[in-house]
């Protein structure tokens, strides 16, 4: 384990348009990362370290939610309260691992499908990097223009090579405007 810390960054709102009518759908993707010490640990070195100790599951407890309001916030829209899972397991395929001793590798389910990556850099970015579409009604919020900002939260359990993380964060507000 590193003394670095493991955090959400990287936070950005996208919006699909910058005016939206009363009667339509506002669609705001939330992207974000986890960066730091777990990101750096996720790597076939600990993994197999983690199988040998029978530490081969590890869940990633995360969720969105969008505000609006300044001071006294409110939330618009649902938030999405979810997770990632993935499993470390033994493997006969060479294509898998990248060095050729290893014969440990991990399956990632994202949005409950599973995947199995072709390298530990597409491992992290499968597991640590999130784009949430999040819609909502215009209604929600009524005509005028308006702020909207993002809360986003990351948690997960000690493991052989990190230690337990819970945090929250926010975006940077963007605007929208609504006409009738």
């Amino acid at each position: 384990m590193t003394s670095e810390k493991s955090f959400i960054g990287n936070i950005e709102l996208i919006k699909s348009n910058d005016r939206f009518e009363l009667n339509q759908n506002v669609i705001v993707n939330v992207k974000f990362s986890v960066l730091g010490a777990l990101r750096e640990a996720w790597n076939e070195k600990n993994w197999e370290e983690a199988y040998n100790k029978h530490d081969n599951a590890f869940k990633l407890k995360y969720g969105v939610k969008l505000y609006t309001g300044g001071i006294r916030k409110r939330e618009i829209g649902k938030p999405v309260d979810t997770y990632r899972k993935a499993a470390i397991f033994w493997t006969r395929n060479p294509k898998l691992t990248q060095i050729a001793e290893k014969k440990i590798w991990v399956q990632i389910a994202k949005n409950f499908e599973p995947f199995i990556p072709r390298t530990q850099t597409e491992a992290q970015e499968m597991f640590f990097d999130f784009a949430e579409k999040m819609e909502f009604s215009a209604a929600e919020l009524g005509d005028g223009k308006h702020k909207i900002g993002a809360e986003v939260f990351v948690s997960w359990l000690k493991h052989n090579y990190t230690e337990a993380f819970s945090e929250k964060s926010h975006s940077e507000e963007i605007e929208i405007e609504i006409t009738k």
